[in-house]
């Protein structure tokens, strides 16, 4: 199968004159390379093609794929996961992961929990900060927790994130605000215990490849930050969750916010738990990152037991299911 890796790689955007931060969800090289080699590894050809703009230059030259691994993360709006797939849709052109509908929904991190709750998947109270007066209607019980509503990779998450009183709060928020330029989720504080899951395939045949808990070390706080997240070996440390019972009350809630919102393929669902212990859905990410040796759902893989060509070989089943069923139903 001749396969296309459309992706953002973090050097070039670093090389435009975008700061650190700007590009954390960016990917670098190895994880292009490790993508590609387990890709010629599984028996596919693999043709690297970059970034929407690269991919709209390609498609504008006739090339053509027979599926695309799709990881472009974007770099504007709350659309930007999305571009990739419209533009795939628009082609006729099958990729790997979940659709525009889904990439959107999930990067809202507000639009997404409006949908959870809707579910009845346990979820933080929360509210969107879209200006400053939002601020004197945050009617939450403190404490709260507070981020920008669209970002991923811990971008605007620090220990300045927990807000214990109104003063707090707004200093925070209109910070955000000024920032990132999009609205603050503010949501309930969750103390418990923080859960990572990772799940394989779509609809009602998607399961869990495991429960990894993240455990924070030292000095680091319990908020896993775009800093605790870029020097993940001292900050934090991965366990596979092995007592039976929390292990399927964490999976049950990361399955039923998958499969309610249509998430396809592969990718990871955040949780956390409550004072009480109930596990709540913090984030979906539908676009996890697939860096071979540091991004949690190959992390989680390798702790279960798989390889990272396993990983891959399983999302491409996946993905190419679609096709063959898609045909079958035209038939």
């Amino acid at each position: 199968m001749r396969v296309g890796i459309t992706f953002d790689l973090r050097q070039d955007y670093i090389d435009q004159g975008y700061g650190l931060e700007e590009t954390a969800e960016f990917d670098r090289l190895e994880t292009i390379d490790g993508i590609a080699e387990a890709l010629l590894e599984l028996g596919h050809e693999a043709e690297r093609i970059g970034n929407a703009r690269q991919l709209l230059q390609a498609l504008a030259e006739g090339q053509r794929w027979d599926l695309v691994f799709n990881i472009a993360e974007g770099l504007r709006g709350f659309g930007r996961e999305a571009l990739v797939p419209c533009v795939l849709d628009a082609f006729d052109i099958p990729y790997t992961f979940s659709d525009p509908l889904v990439l959107t929904l999930c990067l809202h991190k507000g639009m997404c929990k409006r949908v959870i709750r809707d579910l009845g998947i346990p979820t933080a109270d929360f509210r969107v900060i879209e200006c400053s007066e939002d601020v004197e209607r945050v009617d939450v019980p403190f404490p709260l927790f507070a981020k920008p509503v669209a970002e991923g990779t811990g971008k605007g998450v620090s220990p300045a994130s927990r807000i214990a009183d109104y003063e707090e709060l707004r200093r925070v928020c209109l910070q955000l605000l000024m920032d990132y330029r999009q609205p603050v989720l503010v949501e309930t504080y969750l103390p418990g215990r923080e859960f990572t899951v990772g799940l394989l395939g779509s609809g009602p045949a998607a399961r869990a490849l495991g429960v990894m808990e993240v455990r924070f070390r030292g000095k680091t706080g319990d908020v896993y930050s775009y800093q605790s997240k870029e020097h993940y070996l001292d900050a934090v440390a991965y366990e596979l969750v092995t007592e039976p019972a929390l292990r399927e009350e964490v999976e049950q809630v990361a399955l039923a916010a998958w499969r309610g919102l249509g998430c396809r393929d592969a990718g990871r669902v955040d949780i956390r738990a409550d004072a009480r212990g109930v596990p709540c859905l913090m984030e979906v990410n539908p676009l996890a990152g697939m860096n071979p040796v540091d991004s949690d759902l190959p992390i989680l893989g390798r702790l279960a037991g798989w390889s990272f060509a396993e990983l891959i070989g399983f999302i491409m089943d996946s993905a190419a299911s679609r096709v063959t069923d898609a045909r079958c139903r035209a038939a």
